[in-house]
Formats: structure tokens, C-alpha cells, sequence
């Protein structure tokens, strides 16, 4: 006979509830009341549960020693115009249009807003945090004379202040119409050739050819100073020579300069011519094609003499401080220039009118300089 294993009881299909149970069930529903009304009641505080349930929370930012925060975002009155906030730049405050709709005293001013302006630039405006009053910085005020753009002389080596001729070289070499040399030196002594002179005459006078240039034997094509001759010869200021030459390295004569000058510049040669060269004690040796012209040059005050202005040297080599002077003056004559007094600027009178009127800042060179000047 086989013995069977005890039959298992059948299991209840009802649980009855244990005591330590309901105990435990009722507790957690206790907390977690507990815990929502807490959380509902701490709503308005910065720390709540929303923080905890959100997918992204915004992290918290910490104050560093040289972070600076940004600004409170200021509130707009109902009456401002909203169309003036750029929606993605920092907040700031809205401008009041310049018209007296919006009167002043209805808006409030914040402290630290920057203001967008979407008229012409105007004064920037300042805003005190104490008083909320707006103090407008001055605007820049353009000066009425505009600087002088002409570049002051150059210091040249060999020109020393006490230089009789230094003033017209100060001037003309301001204005770039006379340069100096390399090393820095003027050589206000050297004489000026031909083309060199056309050269000059071409920066200082600036005319437009009004004749046809002519095809001189004694030039090359690439000549430097061809331009200068060709305008020099165009302008009336120079001519050349038979046989369609110009002889461009010989020495110019002061006779020929103030010649070149009175043409340039059409002076017309005065009525009494005799009395005006009379006082040149050398007035025998001007050229006799050149009287009208001396005496032209002398009216219009082109002669400048150093260091005796009754010594006119008219067939003596004209250096660059010489031609310095008598540019300058044909430029004073044409209204291009102001004026230099100078003692050796002949005027138009008797002898003694032109060797006796000095002006005061300038006194008249003792003889026995002049005489140790002129053995130099």
C-alpha cells in the first residue's frame, strides 16, 4: 500500500489585513499629506517642489569676486511705447519721443538703464541715481577756423636764424615749392640753372599751359625738367633761344629772373622808368632789352638786393636764396602770400626812400658787417 503525501491546504482567497500593516499604510499617507501641504504652504519662497519635479532646472549662479551681475529687468509704464525696446538686447529703457505729447514729469527714471535712440545721434545723457534728473554732456564743438594745414619749414643746416634771406625760404619751403638737399642743407649760395629755375617757376605759379611746346635741339626726350620748361615757355615766363635751343645748365642771371617774373606775370612797365632806376647805382649796367622790365619789377616791389638795396648786380648769377626772395614777392604781388618786411626789398622812390626805410624790428646791418658780408 503506497503512502501519499499529506494533501496541502487550500489557500485562503481573502487576506485579512494585519493591524502593523494598516498602521504602516496610514503613516505614509500621513507623510506625504504632511509633505504637499508643507510645499503648498512655502509657495511664495524661493525654494519649492516645482524645482524638483522640472525636466530642466535652471542652475543657481554664483556671485564670483569679479562677476558682474546683470541688471533688474525695470518696469515700463503702461504709457510707454513698447515699440522702442529691442526684444533681444539687455533691458532697457524706453525713449520718450520728442513731441509734448508724454510730458516729463509722468515717467520714472531708472538708475543704470541704457537708452536706445532711434533719431540722430544726440548729446549722451547721464542719469543720477540720487536726484533722477538728467544732465546732458556737452557736444563736441567743431571750431569755426580750420588749422592750417601748411606744415611748418624745414630746419635747414646751413640757413641760420640771422640769415637775411630766411623768412622767404621759411615760406616757400613750407609750401613745398622750394626743397632742400639730402643732407639736410638749402646751399641758399649755390646759382640755379635754367631748367631748375623752370622747375620752380612750375610749383610756384601752377598755370595751365596756353601754347604749343616747342621741340628744343638742346633737350632730351627724357629730360627731367622738360614739363617745367615746356609749361615755363607756354605761360609767357621764359623764352628760349635762336636755333630752338634753351641751353637748360646755364646759369640764370638776375636780370633774367626778374625778366621771367614781370612777363609771367604781364606787369606793365611804368611812365617814368628813368626815375625809378635811378635808384641803382649800377643802373648803367642793366641790359638796355631790360629797362622797362627792371623798372616794372622795381614798381611792383620784385627786387630784393642784399646786402646793399642800391646795388642791383643784374648780370651777376642769381643763387637760390636771391631767387627765394623775388618768388616770393612776384607770389605777395599776385595775392598768393602776406607780405615780409625787409630792409632788402627795394621800393619804388629816390635813392633814399629806398635805402633809408627800414622797419623797426629789422634795424639796418652795421657797414662794417656788410663790408665783412660782401668779402665773403
Amino acid at each position: 500500500m503506497t503512502n501519499r503525501p499529506p494533501s496541502e491546504p487550500e489557500s485562503s482567497q481573502k487576506t485579512a489585513l494585519g493591524f502593523d500593516e494598516f498602521i504602516a499604510i496610514l503613516v505614509a499617507f500621513a507623510t506625504i499629506g504632511a509633505i504637499l501641504f508643507w510645499s503648498l504652504s512655502r509657495r511664495d519662497s524661493s525654494w519649492n517642489l516645482n524645482g524638483l519635479v522640472s525636466p530642466s532646472p535652471t542652475p543657481s549662479r554664483s556671485v564670483q569676486p569679479n562677476q558682474v551681475l546683470p541688471f533688474p529687468t525695470p518696469k515700463v509704464e503702461p504709457n510707454a511705447a513698447p515699440n522702442n525696446v529691442l526684444p533681444s538686447s539687455p533691458p532697457e529703457a524706453v525713449v520718450e519721443p520728442n513731441t509734448p505729447a508724454f510730458p516729463t514729469s509722468s515717467r520714472t527714471v531708472l538708475p543704470s538703464a541704457q537708452v536706445i535712440s532711434t533719431q540722430s545721434p544726440q548729446p549722451q545723457t547721464t542719469v543720477s541715481s540720487s536726484t533722477g534728473l538728467k544732465s546732458s554732456a556737452l557736444p563736441l564743438v567743431t571750431p569755426a577756423k580750420q588749422k592750417s594745414i601748411i606744415p611748418p619749414p624745414i630746419a635747414f643746416n646751413d640757413v641760420p636764424n640771422n640769415f637775411w634771406g630766411r623768412r622767404f625760404i621759411d615760406v616757400l619751403s613750407s609750401r613745398g615749392i622750394l626743397k632742400g638737399f639730402p643732407d639736410y642743407s638749402f646751399r641758399p649760395n649755390q646759382p640755379v640753372n635754367r631748367a631748375e629755375f623752370a622747375a620752380i617757376l612750375q610749383k610756384a605759379f601752377e598755370q595751365d599751359p596756353s601754347k604749343t611746346a616747342i621741340a628744343f635741339q638742346d633737350i632730351p626726350a627724357k629730360f627731367w625738367a622738360t614739363s617745367a620748361i615746356d609749361q615755363a615757355i607756354s605761360t609767357g615766363f621764359l623764352k628760349g633761344y635762336p636755333k630752338k635751343t634753351f641751353k637748360p645748365q646755364q646759369n640764370i642771371t638776375r636780370v633774367q629772373v626778374l625778366v621771367a617774373l614781370v612777363s609771367g606775370l604781364n606787369l606793365k612797365a611804368p611812365t617814368s622808368q628813368n626815375q625809378i632806376l635811378s635808384v641803382y647805382k649800377d643802373a648803367k649796367n642793366i641790359p638796355t632789352y631790360a629797362t622797362s622790365k627792371i623798372a616794372a619789377a622795381t614798381a611792383n616791389g620784385l627786387v630784393v638786393n642784399y646786402p646793399n638795396p642800391q646795388i642791383l648786380a643784374p648780370n651777376k648769377a642769381a643763387t637760390r636764396a636771391e631767387l627765394a626772395a623775388m618768388i616770393h614777392q612776384a607770389l605777395v604781388k599776385r595775392g598768393k602770400l602776406e607780405g615780409i618786411s625787409s630792409q632788402n626789398i627795394v621800393r619804388r622812390g629816390s635813392p633814399s626812400q629806398a635805402s633809408g626805410s627800414v622797419s623797426p624790428k629789422f634795424p639796418p646791418i652795421p657797414r662794417q658787417n656788410l663790408k665783412s658780408l660782401s668779402q665773403r
